[in-house]
């Protein structure tokens, strides 16, 4: 597969660039874009190099304390949208979600679909395990939001949880009717880029998108299961 240069690489912020013209143009507060496109750039070099590091040492220890990392910030990042109302356990419920829902189907996908040997083998567990927690992160924090706007215009509490979970799935759902005639997801374009025959490539993408559906759709609903009962909690007191 064919090294980018790294002006080409640069050349890539162009489109970026353009976006930033139209937000700036129509007056729309651009500073979060810098800081977000900072962190990008800065974490995914970072990456690159601690990912290097961790391949050679291929230790089970360092890829557990690296994927607790990464289950602790995304439940971190799924609320976000529902910073200010923000109550005490809710980030104890998102980590509890997307521990239960990514990390079950991770479990799952590794030994028993990809069965891999060793378990922690890290150049598969990593990228495996950031797809699941990033795409549980979403399914959570949409969820949550449309959870909060739901009860704040006076929905019922089941009306509301079943709202918020559809919410939760829909990019979820896009993907899976896009894919293959709209989009060739991220995983099958790199493995057919670098030189990976289509129906190998297939396999594994068909694995990755059952996997992301299901850690979605599980870390959501546990997510919104323990809502209602702290809510039902504060309703009977």
């Amino acid at each position: 597969m064919t090294t980018i240069p790294i002006i080409n690489v640069a050349l890539a912020f162009i489109p970026v660039l353009v976006v930033l013209i139209v937000m700036f143009r129509w007056s729309l507060a651009i500073g979060d874009s810098f800081v977000a496109l900072g962190r990008m750039l800065i974490q995914l070099i970072v990456i690159g190099y601690a990912l290097t590091w961790i391949f050679a040492v291929d230790s089970p220890l360092l890829v557990l304390a690296l994927l607790s990392g990464m289950l602790l910030i995304a439940s971190s990042i799924a609320l976000r949208p529902v910073a200010e109302s923000k109550t005490q356990g809710d980030y104890g419920r998102a980590l509890f979600s997307i521990s239960c829902g990514g990390g079950l189907t991770l479990a799952f996908i590794t030994l028993f679909v990809l069965t891999l040997d060793p378990w922690y083998k890290a150049n598969t567990m990593i990228p495996l395990a950031g797809m699941i927690f990033a795409s549980s992160m979403n399914a959570v924090s949409v969820a949550a939001e449309r959870l909060h706007m739901e009860i704040d215009h006076g929905s019922p509490p089941t009306i509301a949880r079943n709202q918020a979970f559809k919410a939760g799935l829909i990019p979820i759902f896009n993907s899976l009717l896009a894919v293959g005639l709209v989009s060739l997801p991220g995983m099958m374009t790199g493995q057919i880029l670098s030189g990976v025959s289509p129906l190998i490539a297939v396999r594994y993408q068909i694995v990755v998108m059952c996997m992301i559906t299901g850690a979605s759709g599980m870390s959501a609903a546990l997510y919104l299961y323990l809502q209602g009962k702290k809510q039902h909690a504060v309703s009977s007191s």
